[in-house]
């Protein structure tokens, strides 16, 4: 039984609406018509110094540069040879990258679970990630990367591994995965070549996804990393072609996969039992998923139109007949069509974006083997009028077209429009040293589905090493994955060191 009380959107997140008022009066404005006037009366003082030097001045000039010399030199030297001995046990063509990280979660509203359930108050993560990624150069026109990551969660072992279901310790306390791995290079002056593991981005939004179906998403802690950090790489092969303006790109994709999302007896999980068996296709060739993009780069703006055959990363439920005659529940895949169009246009500091996807054989478990279309909308714009500030607001729109009512009940909960608001506001201070960043997410029909706000701060202690901490605050709705998260609010902090 899910929490389908009413709320407030900023029921619990005052403070953040409060902060937010007072980030948006101390942004400063653009210089008025009087700091204008000020400029040129200074440039007209200043006009006299800004002549060419004197013979003398430049005899001057050039003695001090005479005497300089020694100690630039000197400097030079000692800079290179600190860059060469970093560098030296790799050679020219190698390049080694990545970071470690320590990352901590403290829960702030759980109450005390039932007598048998996980107790989620407190500490709920202790991880270590580390990334590492190789990159060669053979030559001008061909490259290559390989890249890994690996993750340990220490609280399972510290809160005692025996309180957690067998679904949580596998997906959340320990995981190695291959990350991008591909070669790439130009097979003529006009076709480039894209081999292996990799991530491609469709659309034009940073927040809400519409036409950027290609990649599936690790959804297993929502809200806490934006939809850049979350894309989970594929192996593809990618052909781009080049004619004037435009790039015509065709995609075969041959690794099927789908998204990563919180499993049973987790705390972003509102079941009471396990999921059903998944009926994952294989990634064989007659699975293989299509795609094909032409994108355009114009003078203040650019448009994009898209293409795909794959398989729907959100599942449905049908029940299967095994072979002893009974029956029992699956999680299916269908495959569906996705045409769509991204479109941005710059107009002084606003950058204006929309999106558009018609998906044909949408499945849904209360209606199996029915398929509908869906239309995605998306509406948005960026301002960066503001010194060090960046404000942006996605509006987005989800129609099924010959909805039934009966799609409304659990477990597909959908309506006819489904809207999704996003508001983001980040800012820069200390030179770019620190960042705050505020995301509002916001779910529903007429009455709200669930939302969700986060506010972070990310400081630069030094060149290579982060810092970073923030809140998310959650609120309950109807939504699938919105269902009983009001109590998972949550403290988080992490410190990472890149190399």
């Amino acid at each position: 039984m899910h929490d389908t009380r009413k709320f407030h959107p900023f029921g619990k997140s005052t403070l953040l609406a409060t902060l937010l008022a007072s980030l948006l009066f101390l942004s400063p404005f653009p210089a008025t018509a009087q700091s204008d006037s000020i400029t040129n009366d200074l440039d007209a003082v200043l006009e006299g110094f800004e002549t060419e030097p004197s013979s003398e001045n430049s005899s001057a000039d050039s003695d001090l540069d005479t005497v300089l010399d020694g100690f630039e030199g000197e400097e030079e030297v000692e800079m290179e040879e600190q860059t060469e001995s970093i560098s030296s046990w790799l050679p020219d063509w190698l390049s080694v990258d990545g970071w470690v990280q320590f990352g901590t979660t403290y829960n702030i509203a759980h109450n005390a679970p039932a007598e048998g359930d996980p107790d989620w108050r407190g500490f709920s993560k202790a991880r270590i990630d580390l990334q590492l990624d190789l990159e060669a150069r053979f030559s001008d026109s061909w490259s290559a990367k390989v890249g890994g990551k690996t993750f340990y969660d220490g609280i399972y072992s510290i809160q005692g591994r025996e309180e957690y279901t067998s679904y949580v310790l596998n997906e959340y306390e320990d995981e190695v995965e291959l990350r991008e791995a591909y070669v790439q290079g130009q097979l003529a002056d006009t076709v480039d070549l894209k081999l292996g593991r990799q991530i491609v981005v469709w659309g034009k939004s940073d927040t809400i996804r519409i036409t950027d179906v290609l990649n599936p998403l690790d959804m297993r802690e929502p809200g806490l990393t934006d939809i850049e950090d979350l894309r989970l790489p594929l192996t593809m092969t990618k052909l781009d072609y080049y004619f004037g303006d435009w790039e015509l790109s065709g995609i075969a994709v041959h690794e099927i996969r789908f998204n990563k999302i919180p499993v049973y007896g987790y705390d972003f999980y509102a079941a009471d039992e396990p999921a059903p068996p998944a009926d994952d296709p294989d990634s064989s060739l007659d699975n293989t998923e299509w795609a094909l993009s032409l994108s355009g780069i114009f003078t203040g703006w650019d448009l994009d139109l898209y293409y795909a055959r794959i398989f729907n990363d959100t599942p449905h439920f049908e029940y299967v007949l095994l072979n002893n005659d009974s029956t029992e529940i699956q999680q299916k895949h269908e495959r569906l069509h996705m045409f769509g169009f991204a479109y941005n246009k710059a107009q002084g500091n606003w950058l204006l974006k929309t999106e558009g996807a018609i998906l044909n054989r949408v499945h849904y478990t209360n209606r199996p083997g029915a398929g509908y279309t869906r239309m995605d909308m998306l509406v948005g714009a960026e301002y960066s009028g503001f010194a060090e500030t960046t404000i942006s607001l996605e509006f987005a729109n989800r129609h099924i077209n010959n909805h039934r009512p009966y799609l409304e009940t659990s477990p597909d909960g959908v309506y006819q429009d489904m809207y999704q608001l996003a508001f983001r506001y980040s800012r820069d201070f200390l030179n770019d040293t620190l960042n705050l960043s505020l995301l509002v997410m916001l779910y529903g029909p007429s009455e709200a589905d669930g939302a969700f706000e986060r506010l972070s701060l990310d400081y630069d202690l030094t060149d290579t090493l982060t810092l970073r901490g923030g809140a998310v605050l959650y609120q309950s709705g109807d939504l699938l994955t919105m269902q009983e998260v009001a109590d998972n609010d949550r403290v988080f902090t992490e410190l990472r060191y890149s190399f």
